[in-house]
């Protein structure tokens, strides 16, 4: 039998892939079927995280928002964008794992609350994620 290799959290999140804006070609999620939709890539939703002040929370609505408008969409694909916030998360807590300080991984905790459904899939739990909000101060 043969053993697939998976990929990790890290390789998922520096995949090469460009982010692509068209025309959505349905109603789904919020988004309008002819709306221009950003389709983002785990990068550049790591690197919005990266950004967001220590102290601070950002909701999904606001990085949908300000992701579309960077990249001259009317809106971010909503699945796209809440996959790729995960995979941000599991890679940043897997570096941290492996010894890469905290204050060099993605603050992934400014972006995820406890209560929300990416939280509920993480697959270290909302322990850490708890914490790092309640060192920030963040509710």
């Amino acid at each position: 039998m043969c053993a697939v290799k998976r990929k990790s959290w890290s390789e998922k999140l520096n995949i090469d892939r460009e982010p692509v804006v068209q025309k959505s070609d349905k109603d789904f999620a919020g988004v309008k079927k002819g709306q221009m939709m950003l389709i983002p890539t785990p990068k550049i939703v790591d690197d919005y995280i990266r950004q967001i002040p220590k102290g601070k929370s950002v909701d999904m609505v606001t990085l949908r928002k300000d992701l579309a408008a960077e990249y001259h969409a009317e809106v971010t694909c909503p699945l796209t964008s809440g996959i790729f916030v995960r995979i941000a998360a599991e890679a940043a807590y897997e570096a941290y794992e492996k010894g890469t300080p905290l204050k060099n991984i993605t603050p992934f905790w400014r972006i995820i609350d406890e209560k929300s459904p990416t939280a509920k899939k993480l697959s270290f739990g909302t322990d850490f994620l708890i914490e790092q909000r309640r060192k920030e101060g963040i509710e």
